[in-house]
């Protein structure tokens, strides 16, 4: 079993030293989606919403979430991000709105979390726009879909997982 790397031997946390790791193009993509009522999807589908575009708005705070990460997860190293392309795509069979994040960089570690904060924060705001309709949305299966870069490279979710 890997050992957790934000541990030192002592058991304290730590910010892992990734100053001898080699550069490499990095790259992360994550899922997540919100469930809603109909009604609520079709006010998102519709352009409809008094406080403008709910997905574009979304899509910018994915963006911008993503470029704040080490300010939000404490042991996370700020990184130069060289590309963020947050989409969405709605599902109308299930009442949700699906989000798909993809982050790169250039550097010593991976851009996982900057695209599992995207996903999250991108919901979220959907979340925050459209609560006053429908309190009971929720957000679910967010999670790492794959990861590319660095010294474990290639790595890609099951189907059936």
């Amino acid at each position: 079993m890997t050992k957790l790397t934000h541990f030192n031997q002592s058991g304290e946390a730590h910010m892992v030293d990734v100053g001898q790791k080699a550069i490499t193009q990095r790259t992360a993509v994550t899922s997540g989606y919100i469930e809603m009522l109909p009604s609520t999807l079709a006010l998102i589908q519709s352009g409809a919403h008094k406080k403008g575009d709910v997905l574009s708005i979304a899509r910018i705070a994915g963006i911008m979430a993503s470029k704040r990460t080490a300010d939000l997860i404490p042991l996370c190293h700020p990184l130069p991000l060289t590309h963020v392309e947050v989409t969405f795509h709605t599902d109308p069979e299930n009442n949700r709105v699906h989000c798909q994040t993809t982050v790169k960089t250039n550097g010593q570690t991976g851009v996982e979390m900057e695209a599992l904060t995207a996903t999250q924060i991108a919901l979220l705001t959907i979340y925050d726009m459209c609560k006053a309709v429908d309190r009971g949305m929720c957000i679910q299966n967010v999670r790492l879909e794959e990861k590319s870069g660095g010294k474990s490279g290639q790595w890609q979710r099951s189907t059936s997982d």
